[in-house]
């Protein structure tokens, strides 16, 4: 864990920050003259990133490597950040990944920690640093969901629509009870992005056969979430074309919706066939 010397005037937390997404929320956010505390696993990942952000943008970093997958760690991130003296009135929930497969071919473990990682730290985040952007009448929130929110559940990656679905909802309440005390809650739904996610889930090799144009640059989508929440826009889905899946998902009737979705989920979702 590395201390900033100089408390700079506007933090942003970002977890999941070591590669893909977060690491480039971090790069924008510092090119806008923020600051920043990263979280991620990876201590090395969080350590080089840190370096080049004071570097390229001077921004003034704290490094706090744990794994959400610890109910304990959104106390522990909360209370080094306190102890640093730093009000985080930017929290950019982003940490993710996928479980391959179906619900059984996993053992309970593997979701129960998927779990964690995905609803409930968020959602303690949320709950512990709210309070002083509520006191500050000044904040936002991110919570980087998924156009798989918004479609069907698909076979394979049992939990995931789900999560991000819960994700969706629990931004659009969390915005209701906080639009009139200065905070804005945003929903980020990023369709495809080329990142770290699918190699991380063994998908890379079923994923690379889909056509380019449904793949979005992370720092399209970024660029567009942070943009989202500042003026904002509660639920946000950055790219025309998932902008057009999510218009066809959400008036198709659903049984011939969940028809198409479970005749595609092989397309880019991990099987227990693959898995063997």
């Amino acid at each position: 864990m590395n201390n900033a010397t100089t408390l700079p005037r506007r933090w942003a937390l970002i977890t999941g920050a070591s590669a893909g997404i977060g690491a480039e929320f971090a790069r924008q956010l510092a090119a806008r003259g923020w600051n920043l505390v990263l979280t991620a696993r990876r201590t090395g990942r969080l350590e080089s990133l840190a370096a080049e952000l004071k570097r390229v943008h001077g921004a003034q970093c704290m490094v706090v490597a744990l794994d959400l997958a610890d109910p304990a760690a959104p106390a522990t991130l909360h209370g080094a950040t306190e102890a640093a003296g730093i009000e985080v009135e930017m929290l950019v929930n982003n940490a993710g990944y996928g479980v391959p497969g179906s619900l059984v071919s996993q053992p309970w473990a593997t979701h129960r920690d998927f779990i964690e990682v995905l609803v409930t730290a968020p959602v303690a985040l949320c709950r512990l640093y709210l309070p002083a952007m509520q006191k500050q009448q000044c904040g936002y929130i991110i919570n980087v969901a998924s156009l798989a929110g918004l479609m069907p559940g698909s076979a394979g990656h049992t939990l995931y629509a789900a999560s991000k679905a819960w994700l969706i909802r629990f931004s659009q309440s969390l915005a209701l009870e906080n639009n009139s005390r200065g905070v804005h809650v945003t929903a980020l739904c990023p369709g495809f992005t080329y990142s770290e996610f699918h190699d991380v889930n063994g998908a890379r090799s079923i994923v690379s056969k889909m056509p380019k144009w449904m793949w979005m640059q992370a720092d399209a989508v970024v660029r567009q979430g942070i943009d989202a929440v500042l003026r904002g826009e509660v639920v946000t889905v950055p790219g025309p074309v998932n902008r057009i899946l999510k218009f066809i998902g959400k008036h198709l009737p659903d049984g011939v919706a969940l028809r198409i979705v479970g005749k595609r989920s092989k397309e880019y979702r991990v099987q227990d066939s693959d898995l063997r």
